[in-house]
């Protein structure tokens, strides 16, 4: 039987702490980004001060008191930095409060196109993957575990939850569905940025691509861009494509992957199905 030291427990008291109120990480990033504090610090030139939140940021008066909690939260787990002002530093007569600052985690949440390179806002992904819907899927798990009833809607915590798969829910909810798609592209614009310029040498002798479940195409688009010789399409659900306009770029195809894949040189498939996967086999 394994026995442990007083500071074992003590630290092992310590880490259950933070397993269990880690999901407030998640809802306080999102609440920041909704919030818009990354975009208000970086318009503040990188470095911010309480006031200068406030100003710019659209909080009720009553509100404005519980702004300060949530930085220092926000900046405890390192998505901004706090620095303590000077020993008697002042501002407009009182007591300087903390300057926040962005780290390369917020950073990648500023909308600003210019703000990381070529590389654009991440921020939509991370609303993609907070929203109700995964959230409530996850509280399912245990009932989903301890179920035995055969029944179809038990299959997955998320269908459990919701009565459908992922891919269902965002069928019947177009909200959901660009939601979902626009987080997908913001990521595979990072992705595609260093996967062109680090292993472009690839493509080389392809001549046709289809993007399995490509979304609304961000990656092939891409691609083509990149390697004009190589004529890219996408392969998405009805309601993924349908939402799509034509852009002259890729060719998009109302299909499922399970089905059958148009024939092809290659066949492109990118985290959005590492996403989806973990989806299906933990939410649904």
């Amino acid at each position: 039987m394994a026995t442990f030291s007083n500071e074992e427990l003590l630290q092992a008291h310590t880490e259950l702490w933070d397993l269990t109120f880690g999901y407030l990480k998640s809802m306080a990033l999102e609440c920041a980004i909704k919030l818009g504090l990354p975009n208000a610090i970086h318009r503040r030139g990188g470095d911010a001060t309480l006031p200068d939140l406030l100003d710019a940021v659209s909080v009720p008066e009553s509100k404005k008191a519980h702004l300060p909690r949530l930085m220092r939260f926000l900046g405890a787990f390192g998505i901004f930095t706090a620095d303590a002002p000077a020993a008697g530093e002042r501002a407009n007569g009182e007591e300087a409060g903390a300057v926040y600052g962005l780290t390369p985690v917020s950073r990648l949440l500023v909308d600003d196109s210019g703000a990381n390179g070529s590389c654009g806002s991440l921020s939509p992904f991370v609303l993609s993957q907070t929203t109700k819907y995964h959230v409530k899927a996850a509280m399912h798990l245990p009932e989903w575990f301890t179920s035995d009833d055969g029944a179809a809607a038990a299959e997955m915590p998320f269908r459990t939850a919701h009565g459908a798969d992922l891919w269902g829910v965002m069928d019947r909810d177009p909200k959901m569905n660009q939601v979902f798609n626009a987080g997908m592209g913001s990521d595979t614009q990072l992705a595609m940025d260093f996967v062109i310029g680090n292993y472009g040498d690839v493509f080389d002798g392809v001549t046709s691509l289809v993007d399995v479940g490509g979304g609304t195409g961000s990656a092939a688009r891409a691609i083509a861009k990149a390697f004009p010789h190589v004529k890219c399409s996408v392969l998405d659900l009805p309601n993924v494509v349908n939402s799509v306009p034509p852009d002259g770029v890729v060719e998009y195809i109302s299909g499922d992957m399970m089905s059958s894949i148009p024939a092809t040189d290659a066949v492109f498939l990118k985290v959005r199905y590492i996403v989806a996967m973990n989806a299906d086999l933990v939410l649904g």
